[in-house]
């Protein structure tokens, strides 16, 4: 996630944010789902959408109190 990106997910709101988050778990999954099947050229795209989910997630806790 580019910085750019980051400031405009810090001002969705609540609906948006979980919507978000459900996104990338999703491509998350798929990723590693292709990973164990072919071998993945980037890897690395992995652990960025971890942190991705890490960041939503903490933006979710500290403005609703929703753990997710």
């Amino acid at each position: 996630m580019k910085l750019r990106e980051w400031k405009e997910i810090k001002n969705y709101s609540k609906e948006e944010l979980i919507a978000k988050l459900e996104s990338i778990q999703r491509n998350l999954f798929e990723l590693k789902l292709k990973n164990r099947m072919l071998k993945l050229k980037n890897t690395k795209e992995i652990k960025n959408l971890r942190k991705d989910i890490a960041r939503i997630k903490t933006l979710l806790w500290q403005k609703y109190g929703i753990k997710k």
